[in-house]
């Protein structure tokens, strides 16, 4: 890498991080749970079927029982539920 890619790859990093860091949280009442689209590793809470209890431990994606939190609305646009399945 040259002085000149080493900057740019620089100031590329830092407004990553200056718009993620200014972007505006969703408030609780601003997102819902959507199952089955959670990528492997990415899910947010436990499973709804008790298959583990953690945020990350999500072993494949798009799992039925795993969820992420999405903006309100948005969960049946991503091809998700936004109850879990029966058991």
């Amino acid at each position: 890498m040259n002085v000149n890619s080493e900057r740019k790859f620089a100031l590329a990093a830092i407004a990553v991080s200056i718009a993620l860091s200014t972007a505006p949280a969703l408030a609780a009442g601003d997102k819902e749970k959507c199952y089955g689209i959670a990528k492997a590793g990415q899910n947010d809470c436990a499973a709804a079927d008790g298959s583990h209890s953690c945020a990350g431990w999500a072993k494949v994606d798009g799992y039925a029982y795993d969820w992420k939190y999405v903006a309100k609305g948005t969960c049946i646009d991503m091809r998700g539920k936004t109850t879990p399945p029966k058991k």
